[in-house]
């Protein structure tokens, strides 16, 4: 466990040499609200599931040495490019067998929650039991048990040859591809009955350089706890997995790592991503924009509050999944949510809040609701963090969580940012990026009016019923329970005391 947090070992020092020091009054701090900061020769953000399947199918055909997945869930059957015929894209698990097969120097690492086969959506029988394509010495796929009770591994990384990295809030399972459209009715976005799954929306960030090997390290890290196999970084050999068609967002760019573990056996509490979220709302001028699946966290509705309290405070544009999936996640995150909408909306005093969930026609006179999975913070045009890391307690405190960071340091990582704030806006809205650029300037920079201007089609965003109803405004009963901020485990007092 001490991979984790001390830099002793000759690989932890050949890492850290190329860890940032970070600019004086910049949000992120090496340490505090971030575990490194290391640079990237390129960095991109894909939007949706689409994107960020097709490049990664890319980059694994390039890979020669190592392929590291780390998931909350994990399923071989899906295809990264269903829009392709099976030849041309063949499901993920035969895919990655064949590169073994195909490359005699490479290894491919899975590991999944161990908890993924009760409780996520793939399949759990080739998890528990394996499946054909996993016979062969150089292809291992593991279930991590190194975690609390209640607590999941909630990392969604792919490192490739420690040259390249995905970061996001995505993971290689089924119900996670989907188009920009978001169409209620893509037939292409189908489940194993046959029916088509909801639209959902999510984002995943690309990063190669000394950030992608930082990256890597937090992989190895969760690897030898659940295995206690030591990985040797990757020996760079000049090979460029970078997909050749993907356009690089950022270039020459520093990427801050922050994660969350709690503290287990020998592990101690990593909590740099709360730090992280907390300083970086705090540190808002004029904007805050939000996608998250869950906003439920107190903490976060205190930094909030503090926000919509000052007189010049930032505007904050939430958008957030509408409904909640099963009784224990209505109960709650979805009772939560709500309560914490209402919060702060008796606390905005000067309209500067606005809570939407995005829909989109169905062809028969309704609409359909995109689920949200992404995890995207973006403050002013200054500050990005795409990650695994929801906005709710156990995501600060119980569930390992890997969240990445830029802060712009100059003009072009401004525009870059808040380039990316407008696309997204876009595409909720179904107009051009230019356009929402354009009515944002037109309505002086404020994001509030510019939505509302542009909010009239019938694919849009819609505002929640707690901005409107005087509810309750605390956090549910049953939330430490069923949302903790930190491990439970009966057992560990009498450990304690027997050690």
């Amino acid at each position: 466990m001490q991979l984790l947090e001390e830099t002793t070992t000759r690989q932890e020092l050949q890492f850290a040499q190329a860890a940032l020091r970070l600019p004086e009054g910049s949000i992120l701090r090496s340490g505090q609200n971030c575990w490194r900061a290391a640079p990237a020769d390129r960095a991109s953000v894909l939007i949706d599931g689409a994107p960020y399947f097709a490049c990664l199918e890319a980059a694994l055909r390039r890979a020669r040495r190592s392929i590291l997945i780390i998931g909350w869930d994990f399923d071989g059957s899906i295809r990264l490019r269903p829009d392709a015929s099976a030849e041309e894209s063949p499901p993920l698990g035969p895919l990655l067998r064949t590169l073994v097969e195909a490359n005699p120097e490479l290894e491919v690492r899975i590991l999944v929650w161990s908890v993924a086969v009760v409780h996520a959506p793939g399949a759990p029988g080739p998890l528990i039991f394996g499946a054909e394509w996993q016979d062969h010495p150089r292809l291992h796929l593991k279930l991590d048990t190194h975690h609390p009770l209640y607590a999941a591994h909630h990392q969604k990384i792919v490192c490739i040859d420690d040259a390249l990295a995905f970061v996001g809030g995505m993971d290689l399972t089924v119900e996670r591809w989907d188009t920009h459209r978001h169409a209620c009715d893509d037939p292409i976005r189908l489940k194993d009955d046959g029916c088509i799954y909801e639209p959902v929306h999510d984002l995943q960030m690309v990063v190669d350089g000394e950030a992608a090997r930082s990256v890597a390290e937090v992989g190895y890290g969760r690897w030898k706890s659940a295995t206690g196999e030591d990985l040797s970084p990757a020996m760079p050999d000049g090979a460029d997995p970078w997909p050749e068609e993907l356009a690089a967002d950022f270039v020459n760019v520093p990427v801050a790592i922050a994660r969350t573990y709690p503290a287990w056996g020998d592990q101690p509490a990593a909590q740099e991503a709360a730090a992280l979220t907390l300083d970086a709302l705090s540190a808002a001028r004029k904007s805050i924009y939000i996608e998250a699946q869950y906003m439920t966290a107190p903490a976060i509705g205190d930094v909030l509050e503090q926000r919509l309290a000052d007189p010049d405070g930032p505007e904050i544009v939430v958008i957030q999944t509408h409904e909640s999936h099963g009784w224990a996640e209505e109960l709650v995150m979805g009772t939560n949510r709500d309560r914490l909408i209402r919060r702060l909306r008796k606390c905005d005093h000067y309209d500067r809040l606005r809570v939407y969930y995005p829909v989109i026609p169905n062809g028969a006179g309704g609409e359909c609701q995109v689920l949200i999975h992404s995890k995207l913070i973006i403050v002013d045009d200054v500050f990005l963090r795409v990650g695994s890391s929801n906005l709710n307690n156990r995501s600060m405190g119980l569930d390992s969580e890997c969240d990445l960071a830029i802060e712009a340091t100059g003009e072009e990582e401004r525009r870059t940012i808040a380039c990316l704030r407008d696309r997204l806006l876009a595409e909720h809205l179904e107009t051009q990026p230019d356009t929402f650029t354009e009515v944002l300037e037109e309505a002086g920079g404020s994001l509030i009016r510019a939505i509302d201007r542009l909010n009239m089609a019938v694919r849009g965003l819609r505002p929640f019923g707690a901005m409107a109803d005087d509810g309750p405004d605390a956090p549910a009963p049953g939330t430490g329970l069923l949302d903790p901020l930190e491990p439970f485990e009966p057992l560990s007092l009498f450990r304690r005391r027997k050690g």
